[in-house]
């Protein structure tokens, strides 16, 4: 269950936001999947998305953090 930051009127924050929220679901899945998966394909996967998402919601925390949007 991701629940959805509430709509600040502001497209570009409430985009950065969402995406956070969004990633963060993937990455907690791709971390289940690395837990209990066995296929060796999807469990490389799974940690190629772990870095691909924890870096951009650093990207969206610094657009955040830049523009008071937090």
């Amino acid at each position: 269950g991701m629940t959805m930051p509430a709509p600040t009127g502001n497209q570009d924050r409430d985009f950065a936001r969402q995406m956070i929220v969004h990633h963060q679901g993937a990455i907690d899945m791709a971390r289940r999947q690395i837990a209990r998966g066995s296929d060796p394909g999807l469990r490389k996967m799974a940690g190629e998305i772990i870095t691909a998402q924890q870096r951009e919601i650093a990207e969206l925390n610094a657009y955040l953090d830049r523009t008071g949007g937090r």
